[in-house]
C-alpha cells in the first residue's frame, strides 16, 4: 500500500482557496495526492512582503518532512514594495511568461538549499481571474440581460488565445473586465464555479504556465 503524498497549496485570498478545494484538490486525489490550502497568513488573504511568506513557507517545510509546499499567488498584486527576490531583473526578460519564470526560479533560489527540493512556487499570471476566460460557455448561466456588453465580452475570448496573458491595466486586468461586463459579479463566489463549470482540462489546454505549474504537481515524489 503506497503512503498519500501531500501538498499545501498557500492561498492568496477565498478565490484561490476555492479553487483549491472545488477543482484541484479532487484532480490530485485521483492521483494519492493529498492537499491543504491555508491562506496566507500574516494576512489572512492578500499579497505581503516576501520576507513574511517566506518564513510562513519555511515554518511548512520544517514541520512536516514530507510535504511539498507551492502557493496559488496572483503576479498582478506584488510591488516592489514587497521586496520578492529579482524582483528589479524581471524588466530584462520581454515575454511575460519568461518573466515569470525567472521570479519562480529567484524564490527557490532564496530558500534554504535543504528546502530547495520540496517548494514548487507559482505566480498566476497575470492573477487567478484569466483562468475563467478559457470558455466563454462555462458564463452561460447567465442571463442575456445580466451583461453590460455581451459581444465585447465575448470578443475577449477570441483577442487571446492564452488568457494568461490578457493585460494588467487596472481597467482591462481580467478582474475588471469580469465586474464591468457582469455587474454584481462577485468573485469568490463565481470565481470556483466557473472555473469548475468549465474544468481542469481544459483551463490547462488554454492556459500554459498554469498547465506547466499542474504538471509539476502531479510529478511530486
Amino acid at each position: 500500500m503506497s503512503f498519500a503524498k501531500r501538498i499545501i497549496i498557500i492561498c492568496e485570498g477565498r478565490t484561490e482557496n476555492e479553487f483549491c478545494k472545488k477543482v484541484l484538490e479532487p484532480h490530485l486525489n485521483e492521483m494519492n495526492i493529498h492537499i491543504q490550502a491555508p491562506l496566507i497568513k500574516k494576512s489572512r488573504g492578500g499579497i505581503v512582503s516576501w520576507h513574511a511568506f517566506k518564513k510562513q513557507i519555511e515554518k511548512h517545510l520544517n514541520q512536516e518532512k514530507d510535504v511539498v509546499v507551492t502557493q496559488l499567488m496572483d503576479y498582478y498584486g506584488i510591488e516592489a514594495k514587497h521586496q520578492f527576490p529579482s524582483w528589479k531583473e524581471r524588466n530584462r526578460y520581454s515575454g511575460l511568461i519568461e518573466r515569470i519564470e525567472m521570479l519562480e526560479g529567484a524564490m527557490v533560489n532564496d530558500m534554504p538549499e535543504s528546502f530547495q527540493h520540496r517548494y514548487i512556487p507559482y505566480l498566476q499570471l497575470h492573477e487567478f481571474e484569466a483562468l475563467l476566460f478559457s470558455d466563454i460557455n462555462a458564463f452561460k448561466w447567465f442571463d442575456d440581460e445580466e451583461f453590460h456588453n455581451y459581444d465585447t465580452f465575448k470578443k475577449i475570448f477570441n483577442d487571446f488565445d492564452n488568457p494568461e496573458l490578457i493585460n494588467d491595466n487596472k481597467k482591462t486586468c481580467p478582474s475588471a473586465r469580469l465586474e464591468w461586463h457582469i455587474p454584481g459579479y462577485n468573485k469568490v463566489i463565481y470565481g470556483s464555479l466557473i472555473a469548475e463549470e468549465i474544468g481542469l482540462t481544459k483551463i490547462r489546454t488554454k492556459c500554459t504556465h498554469f498547465d506547466s505549474w499542474v504538471n509539476k504537481l502531479e510529478r511530486i515524489e
